[in-house]
């Protein structure tokens, strides 16, 4: 299996928790991103997927801000062309 992207999120309690990037997706310039949980353990049963949105204008020199994607209409838009890139593969994703 190739080697996974990671992206570090920093919560605002300061805790940092590391997502793999499953897949990513640009829509009207706003970069998306279809992550997991790098922590989890048992890869057989199914795992929680999350959407994050990146955003540019609030980039520092290296790294990203992003946020989870809570509005339904965004998640369910952006959720089917997560959908559609990954048809093709083993992966089910459900929104």
């Amino acid at each position: 299996m190739d080697e996974l992207e990671t992206i570090v999120i920093t919560f605002d309690d300061g805790e940092e928790a590391d997502f793999y990037v499953l897949e990513q997706t640009q829509l009207m310039g706003v970069n998306y991103y279809l992550v997991t949980p790098a922590d989890e353990e048992d890869e057989s049963e199914e795992a929680e997927c999350y959407i994050l949105k990146e955003h540019s204008d609030l980039m520092d020199k290296k790294y990203g801000t992003y946020e989870f994607v809570e509005d339904e209409k965004e998640l369910e838009s952006v959720g089917s062309i997560f959908g559609e890139l990954l048809e093709d593969s083993d992966m089910e994703v459900g929104f």
